[in-house]
């Protein structure tokens, strides 16, 4: 006779046993039905005419109906009710991430394989319990997601930068090249865009600053935006582009469309990858040269990350003022040296000077943005490109973030952006615009200054 111990041991093995078979004959089921609906509804699944919530409801009506053909598979209530709304959510949606997505606190979306999410949420990343059935299931959303604009993810074209229909950004890699995949990144943007009010409320920037860089724009300065990944840059972008006037042609140029302008004369343009046969490829610099052949008074480039850059600079030379762009880099100064690089990367054999000097000439102002320890994304620098000193490109610091004000108890930084007390050099040119600069923007402590003015009287 088993002992008590042989009988609990065996008493768990058929537990988990069951829960295996269980989780198959559900797998197998929710393919099943999944594959049915798809089948039977057809082109009603892209009926533009039917709301979100009829078609909803036209999905569980045929869910329903399905379900009770396999009389084989017994389910109780509860199960049913969440077989219905996880397929319906497949069908109609992104399946798992459904419930992230519709988050508003939860910033980025990221699945490392099939049964590991991961989310940002207030600048920290945090496991999730949200999985998806398996490989086939996470390839099923990612196959959805790219086909939605036209893209395609295979063992030809593994990777793909993609989006969503709100303007998410989307990232997926799948295998050869995904070891345990497939990798899906999804960074969200708010349904309503970030403002400048919002900006200055996250403290990525303050009133002084928001002021300074709206006349910037205004005044038709080109403008670097720069940061690390993930630090903010498109975010501050959208916004400095809704300072760009609302009578001015403006051609916007990027990977994947995320920008969300709001003047009327705006014109999106949007890279392509190549197809099967590996051609039709058309690059960011392939559309910023077309951009000069459709009369901008504006080009804002998503990012510029290669050859590009040298027709930027050679547009920003060449009557094509107050542009704006992102770029990856860790400085000011770094911002500098990868132009040059990306200048290079154009296949030309130029001098460096040569590219410096267009570099200097080109660029007016870097704003540099930077993702703190404490999880918030904060402007560290608005630096003036000045000119040129030998062979070196000269640079002064119009706004600085002082680290000196320290931390509070959550361990949030408690230092803010401050004026360095350096004038630019462009305010002439800005004044030719009509703008003129208060002289206390640059004080490093215009607030100290007017306090004891007040108390002297």
């Amino acid at each position: 006779m088993a002992s008590l111990s042989e009988r609990v041991a065996a008493a768990k093995q058929a537990e988990v046993t069951f829960d295996t078979q269980r989780e198959d004959m559900f797998r197998e089921l929710r393919g099943k039905l999944h594959f049915k609906v798809v089948e039977e509804l057809g082109p009603t699944l892209y009926d533009r005419q039917m709301s979100d919530a009829e078609l909803r409801l036209r999905v569980l009506e045929m869910l329903e109906w399905a379900l009770d053909q396999e009389e084989s598979v017994p389910l109780t209530r509860a199960d049913r009710t969440q077989l219905l709304n996880e397929i319906a959510s497949d069908v109609l949606g992104y399946g798992p991430i459904d419930p992230l997505l519709n988050d508003p606190d939860i910033t980025e979306i990221m699945v490392n394989g099939p049964h590991n999410v991961f989310v940002e949420r207030h600048g920290k990343i945090a496991k999730t319990d949200f999985r998806f059935v398996d490989e086939v299931h996470l390839r099923r959303i990612i196959d959805k997601i790219v086909g939605q604009i036209g893209r395609r993810i295979d063992e030809a074209t593994p990777m793909v930068d993609a989006r969503l229909p709100d303007g998410s950004r989307v990232n997926a890699i799948v295998h050869p090249l995904a070891i345990g995949g497939p990798f899906l990144t999804i960074r969200k943007f708010a349904v309503d865009p970030l403002t400048e009010a919002d900006l200055v409320q996250f403290g990525t920037f303050n009133e002084g600053t928001a002021d300074f860089l709206r006349q910037c724009v205004k005044g038709r300065l080109n403008i670097i935006i720069s940061g690390g990944t993930g630090s903010g840059k498109t975010t501050t972008l959208n916004v400095l582009s809704g300072y760009l006037p609302g009578d001015e042609r403006i051609v916007t140029i990027e990977d994947a469309a995320e920008l969300q302008l709001h003047q009327e004369h705006v014109l999106s343009l949007e890279s392509r990858p190549p197809n099967l046969e590996g051609k039709g490829q058309i690059t960011i610099r392939d559309l910023v040269r077309n951009s000069l052949r459709m009369r901008p008074d504006r080009i804002v480039v998503g990012e510029a990350r290669g050859g590009e850059a040298l027709d930027m600079l050679q547009a920003m030379n060449t009557g094509h003022d107050g542009s704006l762009t992102t770029i990856h880099s860790n400085s000011p100064r770094d911002t500098l040296a990868r132009v040059e690089t990306m200048v290079l990367m154009a296949g030309f054999d130029l001098p460096v000077r040569a590219i410096r000097e267009q570099v200097a000439s080109a660029v007016n102002l870097i704003v540099h943005q930077t993702r703190l320890r404490d999880g918030t994304r904060r402007i560290t620098h608005v630096t003036e490109v000045e000119g040129m000193e030998g062979e070196i490109i000269t640079m002064q610091d119009l706004f600085l973030f002082d680290y000196g004000m320290g931390v509070d108890e959550s361990g949030r930084y408690l230092g803010r952006l401050k004026a360095t007390g350096i004038r630019p050099t462009f305010s002439g040119h800005l004044e030719d615009f009509g703008i003129k600069l208060p002289p206390d923007l640059f004080d490093p402590e215009p607030f100290a200054r007017r306090q004891a003015q007040y108390s002297a009287k």
